[in-house]
């Protein structure tokens, strides 16, 4: 243990595994390398609460605690390449990194569009403190905004802009808002709410193009109408932080295979002993389902992987990694708060309250409960949460 324990990723992922390393007993070095030049800070309040106001940094940033207080932070500097076979990471400025163990807490990015007119000011995109600071700075007073993209990120920025008196329209292939995860019933619900706030919904359809000549002046629409547009936001999904990983010996289709103690797989199924992996760039199995592995990008994984990994860094771990993914949105006045994986369900049924006020909805596979979700009701929704312990 000559060399620290590397971590790659300086958000909430590797904030939460250098504090988990220390209070598990771990008490060598730890170096945090973050291609941002801000200390970790929270995103989810970025599409939110934080986007109605000023943002900042202040407003966003995790309290740093003692216990890390030793920890090395590498910020503002890319990570280029590994070796995992040398135990080496080299970032952008050519610097080498070695390490005795390596975190991967890369992330996720946004996709963005892919049309022939896109190099045009307005385009934004949430995912950074950045992000969100330039697109505070467009939402204006009858501002036409354009949201491509109808899951949380794309609703979150469109209550928002709507309560800052924007004029606000909604792009999506989808027939709902969120319907993946929240299924017909309660997303239809959902866009009711959204509508009797304003927002106008174009559904199953997409953007083909963009109007303008240097700023974005409106979006082409596969149906050949055109939608005017000044500020534009990208929400149509993410893709993995994972081409500093390119060539070794990793499964990397859709983030970071990983098996229950978080150990990178390599191509044979067998795990590399000193690589882990935490965070929604973790593909991992949760024996609580089934044992397929998925991403799972909700608000408490990267806190609860963190957890893992540490504890199987300082042997002791105990049972199966079996995490119950929970998730919050707040839109409008709508609180909205889930546990489990929704998305598996076949079956939605409303368990509780009436679903033009608060209430609860059940997310079953076979018959069996794998979510909840509750517009309001945070009692009750809490109190499912033992079905799936």
């Amino acid at each position: 243990m000559s060399h620290p324990v590397l971590i790659v990723g300086a958000s909430m992922g590797g904030l939460r595994t250098a504090e988990a390393l220390r209070r598990f007993g771990y008490v060598g070095p730890i170096t945090v390398i973050g291609d941002e030049p801000y200390a970790p800070y929270n995103r989810p309040p970025l599409s939110k609460e934080v986007l109605a106001e000023t943002v900042s940094h202040e407003a966003v940033a995790f309290e740093q605690r003692e216990s890390t207080a030793d920890v090395n932070w590498v910020l503002g500097t890319r990570v280029e390449s590994a070796d995992l076979e040398h135990n080496i990471v080299t970032d952008a400025n050519g610097d080498v990194h070695p390490y005795s163990a390596l975190v991967i807490a890369t992330g996720l990015r946004p996709r963005r569009l892919n049309v022939a007119n896109g190099e045009l000011r307005g385009r934004h995109a949430v995912r950074t403190l950045d992000d969100a600071i330039a697109l505070r700075a467009d939402l204006k007073p009858g501002a036409r905004v354009v949201i491509v993209g109808a899951g949380f990120i794309g609703c979150e920025v469109a209550a928002t802009a709507r309560t800052l008196g924007c004029d606000v329209t909604v792009v999506a292939p989808g027939i709902s808002p969120m319907q993946r995860s929240l299924g017909t019933e309660l997303a239809a619900e959902m866009q009711r709410r959204h509508e009797a706030k304003g927002v106008v919904f174009r559904l199953k359809t997409a953007v083909t193009d963009l109007v303008g000549e240097s700023a974005v002046e409106g979006v082409v629409l596969d149906d050949g109408t055109t939608v005017p547009c000044d500020v534009l936001v990208e929400a149509i999904g993410s893709h993995e932080n994972t081409e500093w990983l390119e060539g070794n010996d990793l499964n990397l289709s859709a983030g970071v295979l990983v098996n229950n103690d978080l150990r990178a797989m390599r191509q044979n199924g067998v795990p590399w002993n000193n690589v882990f992996v935490v965070g929604d760039v973790a593909r991992f199995p949760n024996p609580a389902y089934d044992d397929d592995a998925r991403q799972i990008e909700h608000w408490n994984i990267p806190t609860e992987t963190a957890k893992r990994v540490a504890q199987v860094f300082t042997e002791q771990a105990q049972g199966e990694f079996r995490p119950i993914p929970s998730f919050w949105t707040d839109q409008y006045d709508n609180h909205l708060l889930a546990y489990g994986v929704l998305a598996l369900a076949d079956d939605v049924k409303l368990i509780d309250g009436d679903i033009t006020g608060d209430c609860v909805f059940g997310y079953y596979r076979s018959g069996k409960m794998v979510g909840v979700c509750g517009i309001g009701m945070r009692s009750v929704v809490q109190s499912y949460r033992a079905n799936f312990v």
